[in-house]
């Protein structure tokens, strides 16, 4: 390195043999490759465990598109040959969008959807909480009638 390190991210595109970022280049291609092939497969692993909750499996899909547009665009960089700092820049909004989407606009809609599974939970408890509610009350004896034949 014989500049300073923020004079690379204007230098010419984001490739090993024209200059850009030679020791960071290939590294970073192969982490956003396989980050993504890792991002689908957490996505179907979580859904088909998690498929009855609407709020995770909803949680899953944000992270998905999100993961998927920010490692497309370090592997579209690379591929085009773009300067540093774009997948610089994709990389700390796809970061930032992931910390805001788990810790930011998640919780509360988990929160609320556990509040009304725990509601849920204590109404059915309340409705056999007694030993009986259960079993079928038998039918009143009635004086049979005898059928005509």
């Amino acid at each position: 390195m014989k500049l300073a390190p923020w004079e690379y991210l204007l230098r010419p595109p984001f490739a090993p043999e024209t200059g850009g970022f030679p020791d960071l280049a290939f590294p970073l291609m192969v982490a956003a490759g396989v980050f993504l092939v890792l991002q689908v497969i957490l996505y179907n692993v979580q859904t088909r465990r998690l498929h009855r909750h609407f709020p995770l499996e909803n949680l899953q899909e944000w992270l998905l598109w999100t993961g998927l547009a920010t490692f497309s665009l370090v592997l579209i960089s690379y591929l085009f040959r773009f300067y540093f700092i774009f997948p610089l820049i994709s990389l700390l909004l796809g970061i930032a969008a992931y910390v805001w989407i788990r810790f930011f606009r998640f919780p509360p809609l988990i929160e609320a959807y556990n509040q009304q599974l725990r509601r849920a939970r204590f109404y059915s408890q309340q409705k056999y909480r007694h030993p009986e509610a259960t079993v079928r009350p038998k039918r009143s004896e009635r004086p049979r009638r005898r059928r005509r034949r």
